[in-house]
């Protein structure tokens, strides 16, 4: 497979809520090391491999993170950081995704679109899938990883495949399903027809193009803005941005879109998306708890996850509470209120704005 044609966008414009007070809005979850001692966004870029060169390798994050961004991922080149003016979801930084792909390689080149936050476990089995879908974007189709669930959570997209899913082979998608409660989800893993939707796309940038043509041609500025020169980009971004419709691409194309093809994988993909994660990553002790970091210290308490930043952390009698401790901030929780970080964020930014 050719790599010159190639090319990956990282999509990193996370604020930091969920894993507050590890990540803040000054140093969101994609420059957390704590699942592997590597950065997220640094392991995206790695776990690319073979596939796409980091000169190929084009990140798309809020403007003041560019620097940190910069230094954090040395190997791809400086001008591939680009940095949105303001916040506008995932259509808006797929639109300037395409726009770079456009300059970069043409009509015909392929680009992969991927989050900067994940885990992936199996990276081979994650790179065999890739290539898969690379293979379907060539032939014309807008192709996703699709994730094997091994529970059925809630906080997850679904896509439901028209045939039965296999191994590293490209199926129909019937339809995607957003975040179902807890039964439906349970009936979709057992039907097997199912699987996550990780964020994770390929395409050629002609398909994407006449796309967001088609579907949301109010985004199409954006496409024009990442095709400028990189002396140029900064001003046509900072002047298209503030007028662009703030939507997800699942909702602006995506979910509009006939022939979308899926390749099932089965990588150990997690989004790491809340606190809640640490179990699946480290594990729990004899009582439940899954602890992280030092010094902590629990008494007479199960089911927690208890997180520790050099600051001492101690729990007596708790249960299915969520405690971290680090020199930034405390956070207290019933493991079943972590929806709710990105109302606490939104009340702390009050609670110092009125100081």
């Amino acid at each position: 497979m050719s790599k010159a044609s190639i090319y990956a966008i990282i999509l990193a414009g996370g604020n930091g809520e969920r894993f507050w007070p590890f990540s803040t809005k000054e140093r969101p979850k994609q420059f957390l090391d704590i699942f592997g001692g590597v950065s997220l966004i640094r392991r995206a870029v790695e776990r690319l491999k073979g596939i796409v060169p980091p000169e190929n390798v084009f990140v798309v994050t809020a403007a003041k993170f560019v620097p940190a961004t910069r230094r954090e991922l040395p190997a791809v080149p400086a001008g591939n950081i680009v940095g949105e003016p303001c916040r506008r979801d995932t259509a808006a930084a797929m639109a300037a995704a395409c726009g770079l792909v456009k300059r970069a390689g043409g009509p015909d080149a392929v680009g992969i679109a991927l989050p900067a936050d994940s885990v992936v476990r199996d990276e081979p089995a994650f790179r065999r899938a890739l290539r898969a879908c690379v293979a379907s974007a060539r032939r014309g189709a807008l192709a996703l990883v699709g994730v094997r669930p091994d529970r059925p959570a809630c906080e997850f997209g679904y896509i439901e495949l028209a045939g039965e899913p296999r191994e590293n082979k490209a199926c129909r998608v019937s339809r995607f399903v957003e975040k179902p409660d807890a039964r439906t989800a349970a009936e979709y893993v057992a039907s097997g027809r199912f699987v996550w939707n990780a964020g994770i796309f390929t395409w050629t940038e002609r398909v994407l193009e006449n796309a967001f043509a088609k579907h949301a041609p109010e985004l199409l500025p954006a496409v024009e803005a990442g095709a400028k020169s990189p002396a140029a980009r900064k001003r046509a971004m900072d002047a298209v941005y503030p007028g662009l419709p703030k939507i997800s691409f699942d909702y602006a194309v995506l979910e509009k879109l006939d022939g979308i093809e899926a390749v099932a994988a089965d990588a150990g993909w997690d989004d790491v998306g809340s606190w809640a994660a640490m179990e699946r990553e480290f594990g729990r002790d004899a009582l439940g708890n899954t602890v992280f970091g030092r010094p902590v210290a629990a008494v007479d308490s199960e089911g927690c996850i208890l997180v520790s930043s050099g600051v001492p952390l101690g729990v007596i009698g708790m249960k299915d509470v969520v405690a971290v401790a680090t020199p930034r901030g405390v956070l207290v929780a019933p493991r079943g209120r972590l929806d709710c970080m990105k109302r606490l964020a939104a009340a702390l930014e009050a609670a110092e704005g009125s100081r």
